[in-house]
């Protein structure tokens, strides 16, 4: 008995709680004009937890600089093989991320150009841009989700053999550049780095494929080699000119305002 009136206390204890903080709690009422009027509604009280919106942070990027949105894959390689890509490079895949990018160029245009490499894509904003207030969480989650959204959605039309076993997963960052070297710098870096990966990858299968090494073994013999030694071992025994290379393999491409895909070599 004791123990089943200590219940009833707690029972009653929380109920008036509840009672209490519901006291001050939006009422929202409905109004209607007219059996087909639109409903309208209306707040009688003001809310008193509405204070917590005083925690959230609006961070904004620098004014008058360019800034860069990169989106790029995360745990790509696990996705690129179980929807068994072509190696070294796939140009289902590589077309499927300039369509993509396209979609996020024709939805922010103050994006003035794209580059993209590998499972990434940089935005470049001009300086003048003044989107969300040039607030960085709105901007960043905007592309990065416009992007992956589409590459889920263009899917079937790049891979209408392959069905999509799991969505993939893109994060992304900004980082605001002063100056217009700046900016010229950062796509030079992206560029070289694509060269630099596509070369070891486009040597790493040659070995593989052509070879018949291991991943592993390849992996052996490629260490502490530089671009001359993988561009000798290519020509000497694939008869491969990674010069002759297609540059949207090497270099990649740069997406316009207009649209236009074009491969560039060179910084």
């Amino acid at each position: 008995m004791k123990l089943k009136k200590e219940e009833e206390e707690r029972g009653s204890v929380g109920k008036r709680q509840t009672n209490e903080m519901c006291t001050n709690f939006p009422t929202l009422r409905l109004q209607s004009l007219s059996p087909s009027a639109p409903l309208v509604i209306s707040r009688k009280a003001h809310c008193k937890f509405e204070y917590v919106r005083q925690f959230e942070t609006k961070e904004t990027l620098l004014p008058n600089t360019w800034a860069v949105v990169r989106v790029d894959g995360r745990g790509f390689h696990a996705f690129a093989n179980k929807h068994e890509f072509t190696k070294p490079n796939d140009v289902r895949a590589l077309n499927l991320m300039n369509a993509a990018a396209k979609v996020v160029l024709g939805a922010f245009t103050d994006i003035v150009l794209g580059y993209g490499q590998s499972d990434e894509y940089s935005f470049v904003f001009r300086k003048s841009a003044n989107l969300f207030s040039r607030r960085s969480a709105k901007i960043v989650t905007s592309v990065t989700s416009l992007f992956a959204s589409n590459y889920v959605y263009l899917w079937p039309e790049y891979f209408p053999d392959t069905k999509l076993k799991f969505a993939p997963s893109f994060d992304g960052r900004c980082v605001c550049y002063p100056s217009d070297q700046n900016i010229r710098d950062y796509l030079s870096w992206r560029q070289a780095d694509c060269h630099i990966n596509n070369l070891y990858n486009t040597v790493f299968w040659a070995l593989v494929q052509q070879g018949g090494m291991t991943n592993k073994e390849a992996q052996e013999r490629l260490k502490g080699t530089l671009s001359a030694d993988k561009n000798e071992i290519l020509y000497s025994q694939f008869q491969i000119n990674y010069n002759n290379e297609s540059q949207q393999f090497s270099e990649r491409v740069i997406i316009t305002q207009e649209k236009s895909v074009c491969a560039r070599r060179g910084p």
